[in-house]
């Protein structure tokens, strides 16, 4: 196991065991509003424009995104996957019509060509990123889409966090399109998020991408 990788891996278990302990407080609708909610929009309406009938959303926390899913789109089947035990928790309490899996964005719990949309929103930079996307594209039919919203300061402030080595790195626009297309995706899609002036000091990129 590389440097890199060890380094990612010790943090994504510290990442793991905080939100098990703080998943309370990720449900505040103050945080919820401001900070996740317009990302979480532009994916909703994504996967509504496409129709995706069999849809996992990765790295679900306690699962707000994934109730919306499938509340607001009905699609046949719709999955949450986490690492964390605690966010889990609060996530089955929320909805008994979402199947609930426990599991890494980069050994995902599905057979081949198994759904036909795989959306994240604001826990991309914790991922092996190369090894997420591949994953990703593993388990999509063709014709099928993921969505990755990355949340970051707006720049020049990025560029303090820019190094490629860090284990929390969120890249730039340039390399999402270069690790979607490594792993096999076109970019379909790719725009900053709209979010409401006072938030702009943090800034959302969603990146769309389709399985040949």
């Amino acid at each position: 196991m590389g440097a890199q990788q060890t380094q990612r891996r010790g943090l994504n278990d510290s990442i793991t065991k905080f939100w098990s302990f703080a998943a309370p407080a990720y449900n505040q609708p103050c945080l919820q509003r401001w900070v996740y909610r317009p990302a979480q929009d532009e994916v909703v309406n994504t996967l509504r424009s496409r129709g995706s009938q069999r849809v996992a959303d990765i790295a679900c926390g306690t699962g707000i995104l994934t109730d919306r899913i499938e509340r607001e789109l009905r699609p046949d089947e719709v999955y949450g996957v986490d690492m964390s035990d605690g966010m889990l928790a609060q996530a089955r309490q929320r909805s008994d019509r979402v199947r609930w899996m426990k599991g890494p964005a980069e050994e995902l719990p599905f057979a081949d060509e198994f759904l036909d949309a795989v959306v994240t929103t604001s826990a991309f930079h914790f991922f092996d990123q190369p090894a997420a996307l591949r994953e990703f594209h593993r388990v999509l039919a063709p014709g099928g889409l993921v969505a990755v919203t990355t949340i970051g300061p707006r720049l020049p402030l990025q560029r303090l966090s820019a190094d490629l080595r860090n284990p929390a790195h969120i890249p730039s626009p340039r390399e999402m399109h270069t690790l979607f297309t490594d792993a096999g995706l076109t970019v379909a899609d790719q725009h900053r998020v709209a979010r409401p002036l006072w938030t702009q000091l943090l800034s959302d990129l969603i990146t769309v991408g389709v399985k040949s």
